[in-house]
């Protein structure tokens, strides 16, 4: 007969002897690989579902979207649709990237209600901002304080936001950069940021820095590496020039939840099996 003070007894140990496990705590640690989608950017408008169900066979469990517009949602499928074929394959899309161009730019509401109803159809946890266009990178002040607009529509809404860099961010305007500026000037409990890795390698700076003095802001990665031989392209993770084992070892102080493998800057013969390499080597190199 299992008493009471038996079963404690007994779940106790059993749970001591799994935590105890070095391979079953680092398991319990390890965060899950994701593909921002515009990665397969010319085969997700032919055939989303086939398209998701090669990412899943890839070895990829969460997703960031890509293409999200008021007129023609998601490749012709609306939000639910599209979260259906992402069931089906057992993905997650913990992040968007949501086009807010007007909202940043004069305030219209219209982009930022849309982007977040379609993201709360595909249970974002994050709506991430992926872009400021060229005529409109002049004033990020006003830029910073759009996202703290959007980022308390958002929170309103149960969501969180994020914004993510290129490498013109990084440019000094009067001294300061526009990134800078973004830092300091949203509100750290409204706003955190997807840093893009390989563009802040390319701008001359350094992820590192940028964890020690922004502690816990970089909720989200762009994990993409950079062609050995033309720093424009990417190429698979493992490949380039870029060793991202030091950022994955302070991803706790960057404050780190997701990342996304992405390949932005080229084309390769067979895009599946492009990003089939980069899952495989990070799972063994540096989860």
């Amino acid at each position: 007969m299992i008493t009471r003070r038996n079963f404690i007894i007994n779940t106790s140990l059993a749970a001591t002897a799994v935590l105890a496990s070095p391979s079953f705590a680092f398991t319990m640690d390890k965060k899950e690989i994701g593909l921002q989608l515009y990665t397969l950017r010319d085969e997700l408008p032919k055939n989303v579902k086939l398209t998701l169900e090669k990412v899943a066979k890839a070895g990829y469990t969460t997703v960031e979207t890509y293409g999200f517009s008021i007129k023609d949602q998601f490749w012709g499928l609306t939000p639910i649709e599209f979260k259906k074929i992402l069931d089906t394959n057992n993905l997650k899309a913990v992040s968007g990237h949501y086009n807010l161009g007007s909202f940043l730019y004069d305030g219209n509401l219209e982009e930022v209600k849309a982007a977040i109803e379609a993201a709360k159809i595909l249970k974002n946890e994050f709506l991430t901002v992926p872009w400021v266009d060229e005529p409109f990178r002049n004033d990020f002040h006003k830029i910073a304080a759009r996202l703290n607009e959007a980022g308390k529509m958002c929170a309103d809404a149960g969501l969180k936001l994020a914004y993510h860099n290129h490498d013109f961010e990084f440019k000094k305007q009067d001294g300061i950069t526009g990134y800078d500026i973004l830092l300091k000037e949203t509100d750290k409990n409204l706003v955190s940021f997807e840093l893009d890795l390989y563009w802040v390698v390319r701008s001359g700076n350094d992820p590192l820095q940028l964890f020690k003095e922004n502690p816990g802001r970089f909720k989200l990665w762009h994990v993409k590496d950079m062609d050995k031989n033309n720093s424009a392209l990417n190429t698979e993770i493992g490949s380039g020039s870029i060793d991202f084992k030091p950022y994955f070892a302070e991803a706790k102080q960057s404050g780190m939840l997701h990342f996304f493998v992405e390949q932005e800057n080229n084309y390769v013969p067979d895009s599946f099996e492009s990003i089939k390499t980069s899952c495989g080597f990070i799972a063994k190199n540096l989860k």
